[in-house]
């Protein structure tokens, strides 16, 4: 499906309409995605431990949120920047509207924790305790836990003149002391860090209370400040900017360029303050100053700092409180017979192409096998492959270091750049080199964000490509927990395509020609916009488009849907985060539907359906890496792939129509307000999904 000539644009009616009224704003969008997270925390029918879980993830959602999107509004603010947002607003308005979303939801998560969860883990026998509400056996050992490993690795820290204001690094937990020598002067501030390399609540012997870690530190001040008295202690959190600012043009080496700027990173500007409810106004002020910030930036909790410590707390053996497991299955077509020691994939793949769709599908039986098969097959002769994001328990870095000391040509483009994973990419790509893969940092300006491997085989009739394109990252931790598709495929012209990319990549050329794939930043925002555009010229009532996104952000694809709206054409958008279009405005967008499923499996998964997209009036199906973000079309490289067999897109079709049908996960977008879809609760997307995935291994057994 190449780029021909753009179909001209039909004019869009609505040329009164305000601007500033065309779209939502980004990040009070995001604010609202994490918003549903907290829903799931709030809502009775959750798992219990599953909603301690989804407190924990909304913690940490927003704490990279401040980290990088607040941060990036100061530094707006700080260089004076007058540019507006796309719904009109100035950096020092923005920030005003974020702040008080933001503390809005922080007083709701911790009303939900102190409230409804907390008494409903109480119920169970799961205790969140207080050092004050303990008898003295807890206390004693308590006491003996603090004593042989807690206070070994604690550094109090004095502020005096001679003890200047220790410098706070980002998200860490610290007490605020105040304490006096008893012989002279007035209280001091102190600082104690709470060590992060400890669990963040201490569980008690009974497996079933547990207290926070900063709770038993204060209770042992005495211990740090021998003779002095403690006059008041109470907790804070520094949150700082957190973005890398690598100038890939500068940087000569861009490995140490990001090492250096992941030191930097620890100095960041600070962006918010979190304190307890009960701190004083002293220490506050003392804080504040110091930090350099102001009373906006300030955030005031009732329950513990840092929910996103709850982890420990739902990792209590308690799987009754938790989602049943759900084991991935292996497709039908991979399935060993009896008798054979396991399944060739590239036969499989002659005969035709797979779709898997995780994680119903099982990553290890699928992704890492085929790289696995690559790795130890002789004939294979080349693989390649881009490597957003992985984990510490891959297999598939150690199957392509096998494959190179085997002599095969192999190829790694790691995005060094990847946002909170540098660090774990870094070392990745450090053990590639040493093992004599050709490692790849990525393209001056452009992150490398496509999930996409190449294998070349040597047969017969010649060499010959396989290829994998997905939605998702080469991740078997995250595989287990994100929705994500994958196409395996032995398309000659994918194949083509993906050695062309995979060139540009790693040499140097302009101009690329794609025959099949849609690639960011060359083809993939003008391929979109002519599939859009052809389905405004279908017959009247005939015009459909469906995608399923995890953002939707571009102002420019945002108002060729409008003008598709325009034009009768009917848009449903599954849009599972930032959603800037507001949908069913009389006159500009009445015909798109938007909606948002957040449940058990984080919806991660891109794919576009236009009903009218090929030449011949058939509809068009495609998967691949890209959101609609400005960043996605023009500043990454993304592949997006066309799925042509009928049985796989009958499946993709099946994936849509469940999350369209979903009445017990949904939320829908009216204009600009978030809801909760009618809940008939017939039909929830990820439990139907595993239960169809079971059914497929069923049948194909008969």
């Amino acid at each position: 499906m190449g780029v021909t000539e753009a179909i001209p644009s039909k004019s869009n009616d609505v040329t009164s309409t305000d601007v500033q009224s065309r779209y939502l704003n980004r990040e009070l969008s995001w604010l609202d995605f994490n918003a549903r997270v907290l829903a799931l925390a709030q809502d009775p029918s959750t798992p219990l431990l599953e909603r301690v879980k989804f407190l924990a993830i909304f913690s940490q959602n927003l704490d990279e949120f401040f980290q990088v999107r607040v941060a990036a509004i100061k530094h707006l603010m700080a260089v004076g920047a007058r540019s507006r947002t796309a719904d009109g607003l100035s950096p020092s308005e923005q920030l005003r509207v974020v702040q008080n979303r933001a503390a809005e939801l922080c007083r709701l998560a911790d009303e939900t924790f102190m409230g409804p969860v907390r008494n409903s883990l109480d119920t169970h026998g799961i205790r969140y305790s207080r050092w004050r509400d303990l008898d003295d056996e807890d206390r004693e050992w308590l006491s003996g836990v603090y004593e042989q490993r807690i206070f070994p690795v604690l550094t109090p820290l004095a502020v005096d003149p001679g003890h200047p204001f220790p410098y706070i690094s980002t998200l860490s937990l610290n007490l605020a002391v105040l304490v006096a020598d008893p012989a002279e002067g007035p209280p001091r501030f102190a600082r104690v860090k709470v060590p992060s390399l400890l669990p963040r609540f201490v569980v008690l012997p009974d497996g079933e209370r547990f207290v926070a870690l900063e709770d038993v530190i204060g209770a042992h001040l005495d211990t740090l400040f021998s003779g002095m008295e403690i006059h008041g202690s109470t907790t804070f959190r520094v949150t700082r900017n957190a973005d890398l600012t690598v100038d890939d043009e500068e940087a000569d080496d861009l490995m140490a360029a990001v090492e250096l700027e992941l030191r930097r990173r620890r100095f960041g500007q600070a962006v918010r303050l979190e304190v307890d409810d009960e701190i004083s106004d002293e220490i506050l002020g003392l804080l504040v100053d110091e930090l350099e910030l102001d009373s906006a930036d300030v955030v005031r909790h009732d329950a513990p700092l840092d929910l996103g410590g709850l982890w420990a707390v739902y990792s209590i053996g308690r799987d009754e409180l938790k989602y049943p497991p759900f084991v991935p299955v292996t497709p039908a077509r991979l399935r060993v017979d009896d008798g054979e020691e396991s399944f060739d994939i590239f036969s499989v793949l002659r005969k035709g192409d797979l779709l898997v769709h995780h994680p119903y599908d099982g990553f290890v039986s699928t992704v890492e096998e085929f790289i696995h098969q690559a790795a130890i097959d002789p004939k294979v002769l080349a693989i390649k492959l881009t490597l957003y994001r992985t984990s510490g328990d891959s297999s598939i870095v150690g199957s392509l270091i096998r494959a190179a000391e085997a002599g095969k040509q192999v190829a790694v483009l790691v995005e060094l750049k990847a946002r909170f994973d540098e660090e774990r990419n870094i070392e990745w790509a450090k053990r590639l080199e040493q093992a004599g893969v050709h490692v790849v940092y990525g393209l001056v300006g452009l992150k490398i964000h496509t999930k996409t491997t190449l294998v070349v085989r040597n047969e017969p009739e010649g060499a010959r490509t396989y290829c994998h394109v997905g939605t998702g990252n080469y991740n078997p931790t995250t595989a287990r927990i994100y929705e994500d598709i994958g196409l395996f495929t032995a398309d000659e012209k994918v194949g083509k395509d993906l050695m062309a990319m995979f060139n540009y990549l790693t040499g140097y050329a302009r101009d690329v020609h794609y025959d099949s794939l849609l690639v960011a930043p060359h083809t993939l925002r003008s391929g979109l916009v002519e599939l859009i555009r052809r389905e405004r010229q279908a017959p009247p009532g005939c015009g459909r488009i469906t995608m399923k996104l995890n953002s939707l952000v571009d102002a420019e694809m945002i108002d060729e849907l409008y003008a598709a709206s325009s034009d009768g054409v009917h848009i449903d958008l599954i849009v599972r985060g930032i959603c800037c279009l507001r949908p069913g405005v009389p006159g500009l967008s009445e015909n798109i539907a938007v909606r948002s499923i957040v449940g058990r499996y984080l919806e991660h998964s891109r794919i576009y359906r236009f009903d009218n997209g090929a030449a011949a009036g058939e509809p068009v199906h495609l998967i691949g890496s890209a959101d609609l973000m400005p960043r996605n079309l023009d500043r990454r490289v993304e592949a997006v792939v066309p799925v042509r067999d009928r049985a796989l897109t009958a499946r993709i079709d099946e994936i849509l129509a469940v999350n369209l049908e979903d009445d017990s996960l949904a939320w829908v977008l009216t204009d600009s307000k978030w809801s909760e879809a009618p809940r008939k609760d017939t039909v929830e997307t990820h439990s139907e999904f595993e239960r169809r995935a079971l059914a497929r291994v069923a049948a194909a057994r008969r």
